[in-house]
């Protein structure tokens, strides 16, 4: 369920007017998501994504994730583009809660990925990468490398009898991943969210990218990491090689990985492993039964970071290594 905050009829007609998209036909609130209430909205001007943003969202992140999308949709990205009041605002308020519109993308995302699907997330996170270079606006990582150890520790402080072999498991990644974490990699805007759900196809083809709301300022390769978290392993948690490649090839086609980035691939995606098992553990130790949170179970990212620990170079995830890194 993805609609915390309800809306009146009345409240988003009067919430529509500066926005100059024509009379409100329908609306409809979208089951989908976890973070934030969403509704889809049907008016004379067109179609559109109506997003209250809850309170897990900061308020003054908001002219980032809404600039980010304006630039890349720009750029020619397939992504959401900010409906722009009459004022030339972005953001409004409805119901007590800050609010955006964006444009409809249309597309479904794929819950059982093939390879083709996943060279177009590998081809269109590239062009993404490049399209936000110039974006002007930097923003922190707020779940990077220094925020994992206080979460594991809020995690261990909500669930104290927590099984002695994740903790000490847990303990030895962070440790291992403090004293050798990839530094000076090519930066820039990442989504650092690029989930399957998050990603739409019309078909093979690649429709639309949405939900930059955990984007920020960091690592490009770092991203590479987190789609091959999302996309590369199957049901039963293995790893396919042939997505992975498919992935990465197809990254490395539009936007050509370094050599310390391809060195680096396997510390960033244990990391990024990491960082999903805790977050997901955390909403599971801390979040009370019958909350709005969604709750994900972390045992699917264990698995991940322990994979990602007996990996000793990118070839092992598919990447061809006879492609020539730059750098």
């Amino acid at each position: 369920m993805a609609v915390y905050t309800d809306i009146s009829e009345d409240q988003l007609r009067a919430f529509l007017k500066p926005y100059g998209v024509g009379e409100l036909l329908s609306y409809k609130g979208i089951a989908e998501g976890v973070e934030n209430s969403n509704f889809a909205v049907h008016t004379r001007g067109g179609q559109f994504i109506l997003t209250l943003y809850e309170k897990r969202v900061r308020r003054e992140d908001l002219p980032y994730f809404l600039g980010l999308m304006e630039h890349l949709a720009t750029k020619g990205i397939s992504c959401p583009l900010p409906v722009r009041r009459a004022d030339g605002e972005m953001l409004g308020e409805l119901a007590g809660r800050p609010a955006a519109m964006v444009t409809f993308l249309e597309g479904i995302w794929m819950r059982r990925p093939t390879p083709v699907h996943c060279a177009g997330v590998g081809a269109g996170m590239a062009a993404m990468h490049l399209a936000g270079a110039d974006f002007g606006i930097r923003r922190r990582n707020g779940l990077t490398l220094q925020d994992w150890r206080p979460l594991w520790k809020d995690c261990l402080d909500a669930h104290p009898a927590m099984e002695a072999g994740l903790a000490d498991e847990t303990e030895a990644l962070l440790a291992h991943l403090e004293r050798g974490w990839p530094g000076g990699l090519p930066e820039g805007n990442i989504h650092a969210d690029l989930f399957p759900d998050n990603v739409f196809f019309l078909g093979d083809e690649l429709s639309g990218i949405i939900d930059f709301y955990f984007a920020c300022t960091d690592a490009l390769a770092y991203d590479v990491a987190v789609a091959l978290n999302a996309w590369c392993f199957e049901r039963d948690h293995s790893f396919n090689i042939t997505k992975g490649k498919a992935l990465l090839d197809a990254y490395h086609a539009v936007r050509p990985l370094t050599a310390p980035e391809i060195e680096a691939l396997p510390t960033l995606a244990a990391g990024a492993a990491l960082r999903f098992m805790l977050t997901r553990l955390y909403d599971w130790v801390t979040t009370p039964e019958g909350s709005l949170v969604v709750k994900k179970d972390p045992d699917e990212y264990v698995r991940k970071m322990r994979f990602h620990q007996t990996i000793g170079s990118a070839s092992e995830y598919g990447l061809d290594t006879a492609l020539r890194a730059t750098g």
